[in-house]
């Protein structure tokens, strides 16, 4: 089938254009948000393929599937369809509500004419879609093999733009640990953490390739992830994936995600900083957990389950 979708989670979309179908991505001249066409640091197949803004009113489209609240509009300016109503829709929910987090009505609440697909069991508990068809798609990645050295005995975290989402990325919280164990950090915009801990400038890693982020990653001893308020990271799945042991602050759907053999889950990040410490004198210790993760994360973030899960969703909306 061909399907109309933006490229704006470039992880998520990663996985997403691997299956069978044709994709069918927005691209203006400018390369802006709502037209960032195809990925130029990720691995995407041919059958994703770039359309321009200016010829998508022409384009056989069988589904949509929608990620952000202004695509509703902006289908059917571009397309003349609306979604729902002249062409298939999916809506997938990346996020967390922005709002009270148990209260939130989902922009889609009870609509019938397009199913919302969850990330994860804890946003589709959290979100209010009252009779909107739901479902929940669980993350999958491509492996991208086993990595893990841990010759640094240093715990690497990633995490983009952690000044402006202070608290909900748990830059407090990283920035907690860092001061008692050695810290890296990854990610979009984080060499803007050197104005909050100076001795971190040499450890800050600015929008590194995925390719090589992979590698600088599993050179680390452990993965942290801080995050307080955000749906299932994919880096983390990929640092499991990878082979690193993890330590995560016990907040949305983390806990599910990360059994006790593959790392350590606490909303205490004294006992993240124990944990670390005791990974970086023992990395024997930190090898045999990273392995446990891995083998979790194959076995319930495995690309063929995801691509599967979407076939099924996609062919029963197109029916």
């Amino acid at each position: 089938m061909r399907i109309l979708v933006w490229h704006v989670h470039g992880s998520w979309m990663t996985s997403f254009v691997q299956g069978p179908d044709e994709y069918l991505v927005p691209v203006d001249a400018t390369r802006s948000r709502n037209g960032l066409g195809r990925a130029r640091t990720w691995d995407w197949p041919a059958s994703a393929r770039e359309v321009a803004l200016a010829d998508l009113h022409d384009e056989e489209i069988d589904v949509v599937v929608l990620q952000r609240p202004g695509e509703l509009e902006l289908v059917e300016r571009w397309t003349g369809r609306r979604p729902g109503v002249d062409v298939r829709a999916v809506y997938v929910e990346h996020n967390t509500p922005a709002g009270p987090a148990a209260t939130t009505r989902h922009l889609l609440a009870d609509r019938s004419d397009i199913v919302v697909a969850h990330v994860s069991d804890f946003n589709a508990l959290m979100w209010d879609t009252g009779r909107t068809p739901t479902t929940v798609i669980d993350h999958g990645i491509p492996d991208p093999g086993y990595r893990y050295t841990g010759e640094r005995a240093r715990i690497a975290a990633a995490v983009n733009e952690p000044v402006r989402r202070w608290r909900v990325a748990g830059t407090d919280v990283l920035l907690t640990v860092a001061a008692r164990v050695p810290v890296e950090v990854y990610g979009m915009g984080v060499t803007a953490l050197a104005e909050h801990d100076a001795a971190l400038a040499p450890y800050l890693h600015d929008d590194v390739p995925q390719q090589q982020l992979h590698e600088q990653l599993a050179g680390a001893r452990a993965y942290l992830h801080p995050f307080r308020w955000t749906s299932l990271g994919l880096a983390l799945i990929e640092a499991m994936t990878l082979g690193m042991p993890v330590l995560a602050v016990a907040a949305t759907a983390v806990p599910q995600a990360v059994p006790a053999d593959a790392g350590v889950v606490s909303a205490r990040p004294d006992r993240l900083v124990e944990a670390g410490r005791r990974w970086l004198h023992d990395p024997e210790e930190a090898r045999a957990v990273g392995r446990a993760a891995r083998e979790h994360a194959l076995r319930d973030f495995g690309l063929d389950r995801f691509l599967s899960d979407w076939q099924s969703l996609l062919k029963e909306v197109t029916r």
